[in-house]
């Protein structure tokens, strides 16, 4: 998995991160409910369990692989919410009936927890992709990696008003077997990708769109973004990509958990 380094505006969010201190693993009351994507598009969500119940255990293994079977893609947007582009591509996604997995950094989500909510009421999956993004996680102390991923799941539970996100994705697929194994406790399937559309260089709408079309036939998920710079391009090219992959014969849904 690429390593997506030199963004400046991850600097400023590890700098906002500051000064969040470790959680201790203290159980949530909410535990997810992943129901079957497939072609139908059930956005299953987390709903309330009993006070004090854990949420259930998935596989530490990464997934990249479709609840909605072999000819599904899995439609991934990493590092919002952010107030003018995540309304956007929740429009084109809404627009083309197509429901996507939100990778949301923590503060990103503790700052918009209206757009968190906006993501969960339309129907969308939330993902933990920790509190700061830093790429170079696995390369720090288990305490740390454990304070990025439980502050993350933290803020985004918080912020969607109980919703508690059903993947985790290290930043630019910094995973360590600690990291898996923690994130997979709490109900977090570790989450990868097969296409990486690079669109957070934003080589133009028509270099996305050639990247998805090119490489779809390699594997089911797909990873954009709708933070991190100005993602017109991105925009643009969901509105192209969603509608030629239905017109080749794909469906859309979730990850497997």
């Amino acid at each position: 998995m690429a390593r997506h380094g030199g963004r400046g505006w991850y600097g400023r969010v590890l700098a906002a991160a500051v000064g969040v201190t470790a959680v201790a693993a203290a159980t949530s009351v909410w535990t997810a409910q992943a129901g079957p994507a497939g072609g139908s598009q059930a956005g299953a969500q987390a709903r309330p369990s009993a006070a004090g119940s854990a949420p259930a255990k998935v596989s530490v293994d990464i997934a990249h692989a479709s609840e909605g079977g072999a000819h599904a893609v899995n439609i991934t947007i990493d590092d919002g919410p952010d107030p003018e582009w995540t309304p956007k591509v929740l429009d084109v996604l809404r627009e083309n009936g197509v429901k996507a997995t939100f990778c949301m950094v923590g503060t990103q989500a503790k700052a918009h927890p209206d757009l968190v909510k906006a993501v969960v009421a339309a129907g969308h999956r939330l993902c933990d992709h920790t509190v700061s993004h830093d790429t170079s996680m696995d390369k720090k102390p288990e305490s740390y990696q454990s304070q990025q991923i439980l502050d993350a799941e933290r803020m985004i539970t918080e912020a969607s008003g109980g919703v508690r996100p059903q993947y985790y994705r290290a930043p630019g697929g910094a995973f360590t077997p600690y990291s898996r194994t923690l994130a997979a406790s709490r109900g977090m399937r570790p989450l990868g990708w097969n296409v990486d559309t690079k669109d957070f260089e934003r080589p133009g709408t028509a270099a996305i769109v050639a990247t998805v079309k090119s490489e779809v036939a390699g594997g089911p998920t797909i990873l954009f973004h709708d933070a991190g710079g100005e993602r017109s391009q991105t925009v643009a090219a969901l509105g192209e990509i969603l509608p030629w992959l239905r017109q080749q014969g794909y469906t859309f849904g979730f990850p497997v958990r």
